[in-house]
């Protein structure tokens, strides 16, 4: 059963743009090979860390969205545990939060009150004109 997941990942500052990307290959062929499919990868870019992390207070953040099994996510935590530059990583499963804010938003449409018509004289109680 695939499921939608977000793993976002924290590598060192000093890591160049070649091997950013090369790691980020790797991790997408690796989505795709599992029977996977990778729905975004996003560079959000160099930010403080909340503390010290591996003697690191700055890191450069990627977020990787996609699709797969369980098994899928093992394994990309296990290359992500086993690489060097990676300084931190989580990974959280998102379908069950996108079925619920869907379920909201729908609930909301339905609620939404239709704007009241215009007012007319006859519906304010008012008697018409008579004209002799």
């Amino acid at each position: 059963m695939n499921r939608t997941y977000e793993l976002m990942f924290i590598v060192r500052p000093d890591m160049t743009e070649e091997d950013q990307d090369k790691l980020i290959s790797t991790l997408e062929t690796a989505v795709t090979s599992s029977g996977g499919q990778v729905k975004n990868m996003e560079k959000m870019g160099k930010r403080r860390l909340a503390y010290t992390v591996r003697k690191f207070h700055d890191g450069m953040y990627m977020l990787l969205t996609f699709e797969g099994g369980g098994g899928l996510v093992h394994e990309l935590e296990r290359r992500l545990r086993v690489s060097e530059p990676v300084i931190k990583f989580l990974s959280v499963r998102i379908d069950e939060e996108q079925k619920r804010l869907a379920k909201v938003k729908a609930l909301r449409d339905s609620k939404r009150k239709v704007p009241p018509a215009t007012p007319t004289a006859e519906a304010a109680g008012e008697a018409p004109a008579v004209t002799a």
